[in-house]
């Protein structure tokens, strides 16, 4: 916790951890980038993993990965931003409210600047797939929902960190998982995603964390100025 008023959403016991994973989270989309600009193809990775461009599950897993898919469209996301934010309202913790839509408008925004000057496509030439914005949203908010509940749960260093990692790791998964099968992505573009979140969500969270902080002062200075 700061010691003010609102609770840290980024808990200062995680900021060192989180802030690495950040750090080599971004590295791996850079060289990923790097590797696959202007590329229409899978890469050896892919093929390895499995061959992306044709949809490889069928019922009943076909409709799983279907409706997982749903939650990273702009409705299903929509559903599941308005649903996080509620609930950080009602547990009055809105500078976590403002962090889940700071946090899905900055992995938006990444993944489709990122889109644009990678360029690698998939089923034709309008299709950008690197990085995947499905999974890093997905991801991105299991990793939001998670530092809430490890701030509310009053966790460790140790066990937060493995609690929100564990959270990135399984949305990712199931993300990813339905893009490949569904053959919206290459296994390195879900990759890539998963990245992109875990790089930019703690970023973010520092962020708001700070520019709050600096507010609460503010307001604390102004309340003394105007006691005198």
């Amino acid at each position: 916790m700061t010691g003010r008023p609102a609770p840290a959403v980024l808990l200062p016991s995680l900021r060192a951890w989180l802030g690495l994973i950040a750090a080599l989270a971004a590295l791996v989309v850079v060289v990923l980038g790097v590797l696959y600009a202007g590329h229409s193809e899978p890469g050896t990775v892919d093929r390895w993993i499995i061959q992306p461009t044709a949809d490889s599950v069928r019922p009943p897993w076909r409709n799983v990965a279907l409706a997982t898919d749903f939650l990273g469209e702009p409705a299903g996301a929509a559903m599941l931003v308005v649903t996080a934010v509620a609930g950080c309202l009602l547990l009055r913790r809105p500078r976590a409210a403002v962090l889940i839509v700071a946090g899905v408008g900055m992995t938006v925004a990444t993944t489709t600047l990122l889109k644009s000057l990678v360029g690698r496509t998939i089923h034709g030439d309008d299709n950008l797939s690197y990085p995947s914005g499905h999974t890093a949203f997905f991801t991105a908010l299991a990793l939001m929902v998670a530092l809430l509940a490890t701030g509310r749960l009053g966790l460790g260093r140790t066990a937060g960190a493995s609690f929100v990692l564990a959270a990135a790791l399984v949305a990712g998964a199931a993300m990813g998982w339905a893009q490949v099968a569904l053959g919206a992505h290459y296994p390195t573009d879900v990759l890539g995603g998963w990245c992109t979140a875990l790089a930019v969500t703690p970023a973010t969270a520092w962020l708001v964390d700070r520019i709050a902080d600096r507010l609460v002062d503010r307001m604390a200075d102004a309340g003394r100025r105007e006691r005198r």
